[in-house]
């Protein structure tokens, strides 16, 4: 039998890293438990089978490129009653022997082997750790098989937390779990609930164990300093990636010889079309940056199917429905489907609308307005893409970000990109990011080559932009 896990210096002089099991009963969600902290939406088998687990599996959290805690996913504890009469009857009768060396009595003898095999693997890892997470479903009724499971673990001698996943469910019975948890003397009880994570939950979990182990309090703060900073650049990264596609939208142009309604419509599609190419790059790169996988949100009220938006940007009531009010002439022309501005002797159709110069839903409205405009929109023209649209990207990609920066990596239930959210953020950058990206209007090689790309202007131009969103965006620690 090796000898339990011991605290020690490395010989680096650095601290071995923090060795904490997550064990719990079956179908619990210590799986979902360790795709949270790890953030790794594919981290083990998560099913709603009992016993999906049937191996430890190991993970590693690291500050500044050095281990500082290993986690342990751990089989599920099928038959504690049975285990604990066990543990009992291999005890020498009248003795007081401890709790570890029971332990070690039982890995060592055959029902470890073939009965009891699963709880042999769990209790096997609980002696080589410094400290366990113990996983209840706060939907479960507290029964004797939980109180029966708590005890065996006890006997491993290692602090042992008892974690209530499932609370934001409607049956949790929370105070019943806490009642019971401090009948057997454990009162540091966390709550955190690995689909819907709060907002501070993970500096809680860290907090409490630093509390109950203090050797590793240092490494353990560190950590929730360290996960805090990468929220913040993970957020930086994000408005980075949409500020340059904007910048880019808004440089975008396409000079046209329009003789007749096809030409207008064919131009304008070209463009629409590349606009949705972009949007979509950038999407993929954000569920990236947040470490989720596009396939993983096609059952999800996400408007994501396989990572693509369900809804186009083009499409005036995604524009409506995220507060964006679509008004006549231009602006209406781009949502009912050409999304583009027309540059007309110097002015934009959106600008010549207020004096009737009106595309409207197609070519066809032109009779209304009689020969004369007809021949004033002939003949090469220059097509950009619409403010509204512009806007509209803005909106719907920051309220993406903020959907993924809120979502559990243990999610298999359905989340909302928050309508609300969208018509927020299009209402607060609704007077400033339209003025700030005219700059990019001036600039049609920020749209289409590398070189500007890389210009020292597109930088500072998607800077500022990405700057202004983050402005508007909610603080990382606002309650969800």
């Amino acid at each position: 039998m090796s000898e339990p896990h011991k605290h020690q210096q490395r010989s680096d002089g650095q601290k071995t890293p923090l060795r904490l099991a997550i064990v719990g009963h079956t179908n619990t969600g210590k799986t979902s438990l360790m795709r949270t902290l790890t953030r790794d939406a594919r981290f083990g088998e998560v099913a709603d089978l009992p016993g999906t687990t049937r191996h430890v599996e190991c993970a590693q959290l690291f500050v500044d490129g050095r281990v500082v805690l290993e986690l342990f996913d751990t089989p599920g504890i099928e038959e504690p009653i049975e285990l604990l009469a066990l543990l009992d009857e291999q005890s020498r009768s009248g003795s007081r022997e401890p709790g570890p060396q029971r332990i070690d009595r039982f890995l060592a003898s055959s029902p470890a082997s073939h009965q009891f095999e699963q709880e042999a693997k769990v209790l096997r890892q609980m002696r080589q750790c410094d400290a366990a997470l113990f996983v209840i479903d706060a939907r479960d009724n507290v029964l004797a098989k939980h109180r029966d499971e708590l005890a065996v673990l006890n006997l491993c001698g290692i602090p042992l937390m008892p974690l209530l996943n499932f609370v934001a469910d409607d049956v949790s019975h929370e105070a019943a779990w806490r009642e019971a948890m401090a009948g057997l003397g454990l009162h540091a009880i966390i709550r955190f609930d690995t689909v819907v994570p709060p907002v501070d939950g993970e500096r809680l979990l860290y907090g409490k164990m630093a509390s109950l182990l203090d050797s590793h309090a240092t490494e353990l703060h560190a950590l929730v300093e360290s996960h805090a900073d990468d929220a913040r650049q993970r957020r930086s990264a994000a408005l980075s990636q949409i500020a340059a596609l904007l910048v880019r939208c808004a440089g975008l142009r396409r000079i046209v010889d329009v003789q007749s309604e096809s030409d207008l419509e064919s131009a304008a599609h070209t463009l629409n079309t590349l606009v949705r190419d972009w949007e979509q790059r950038c999407v993929s790169h954000l569920l990236s940056l947040y470490r989720f996988y596009p396939d993983e949100l096609a059952s999800s009220q996400l408007p994501l199917v396989n990572g693509r938006w369900q809804t186009d940007i083009f499409d005036p009531d995604t524009l409506q429905e995220m507060g964006i009010r679509v008004g006549g002439g231009a602006a209406a022309g781009a949502a009912a489907g050409l999304g583009v501005d027309v540059l007309l002797g110097g002015m934009t159709l959106g600008a010549a609308a207020a004096t009737g110069a009106l595309i409207g839903g197609g070519w066809q409205t032109f009779r209304h307005f009689g020969e004369q405009l007809k021949g004033q929109l002939t003949g090469a023209k220059q097509l950009r893409i619409d403010d509204n649209i512009l806007l509209g990207l803005a909106a719907r990609e920051c309220a993406l970000v903020i959907a993924l920066e809120r979502r559990g990596h243990a999610a298999r239930t359905r989340t909302n990109v928050d309508g609300e959210q969208e018509s927020k953020l299009s209402a607060a950058m609704q007077s400033t990011l339209p003025k700030l990206l005219r700059v990019a209007r001036r600039h049609p090689e920020w749209a289409y080559t590398k070189e500007g790309w890389e210009s020292p202007g597109f930088t500072a131009q998607a800077e500022q932009v990405a700057k202004e969103m983050a402005d508007k965006m909610p603080d990382l620690n606002e309650p969800r």
